[in-house]
């Protein structure tokens, strides 16, 4: 084994997350998970959030963001007083 044979991805690619796919816009060997921080080879990524540009190493982690995310809206529009209409 050499120094090349290595497992470990090398370079942080920088990806633009798309509806069904997504566009590489600089070149690597992965991304890093919004919730683990874990490395994601780009061969393996298949969970991301469009809106928040995201990756997610498992439907797990894209899951508990997901209930995060709605938690926040959820707290902060409960937090509003309720306006009424002029």
């Amino acid at each position: 084994m050499n120094f090349l044979d290595t497992k470990q991805p090398r370079r942080e690619a920088v990806i633009r997350y798309l509806d069904a796919d997504f566009q590489i816009l600089r070149e690597g060997d992965f991304v890093r998970c919004a919730v683990t921080g874990d490395p994601i080879p780009l061969a393996s990524l298949r969970y991301w959030n469009v809106g928040l540009q995201q990756p997610f190493c498992s439907a797990e982690a894209a899951f508990s963001e997901l209930l995060k995310t709605v938690s926040q809206r959820l707290s902060d529009s409960s937090a509003r007083p309720a306006g009424r209409g002029r």
